[in-house]
């Protein structure tokens, strides 16, 4: 990761804020998480002269507005470079993500406990393709489990169960 590609996702994020009519500043850092690999670029947005009304607005219901900066930002940041090359950017606001990944955090580890228990499959639904990813992320931190994802958009579904190899 380099300097060039966050201070590149900052001017972009901000750009689309402009144009969105909505301009803030945006700080980029480098940060690794639980539920990405690696060391990813965080872009936040500066919310100091955003009402809350605006902040809901950038989020959207269940966050879907955010998961499609956070797509177009990697989409467009990552176009025409090498898979091997491509940035995963993480667009933030108002410490939304992070009580996401929490939050999703404690779904994956109950669903876990529950799977273990029970020797079932455990079906988690109203994900976002985002948080599907997060948590199929998170939850290869146990040998003993594995994760797919089953159905059709808007239905699909995280399916948890013991391993078929273990």
């Amino acid at each position: 990761m380099s300097k060039e590609s966050l201070e590149q996702g900052q001017q972009w994020l901000a750009s689309l804020l402009s144009l969105c009519q909505m301009p803030a500043k945006v700080t980029g850092e480098e940060r690794s998480n639980t539920l990405e690999p690696g060391v990813n670029n965080w872009l936040t947005i500066d919310t100091t002269n955003y009402d809350l009304e605006q902040i809901q607005a950038l989020i959207g219901t269940g966050g879907s507005v955010i998961d499609a900066i956070q797509y177009l930002a990697n989409a467009t940041l990552n176009r025409d470079q090498d898979p091997e090359a491509h940035t995963y950017y993480i667009v933030e606001i108002s410490e939304y993500r992070e009580q996401r990944f929490q939050k999703l955090r404690e779904i994956g580890l109950q669903a876990v406990e529950q799977v273990r228990a029970t020797g079932e499959e455990a079906e988690i639904r109203a994900l976002s393709s985002v948080d599907r990813r997060h948590l199929h992320q998170l939850l290869k931190e146990f040998p003993e489990i594995e994760t797919h994802s089953h159905g059709q958009e808007p239905d699909r579904r995280l399916i948890i169960r013991l391993s078929q190899t273990a």
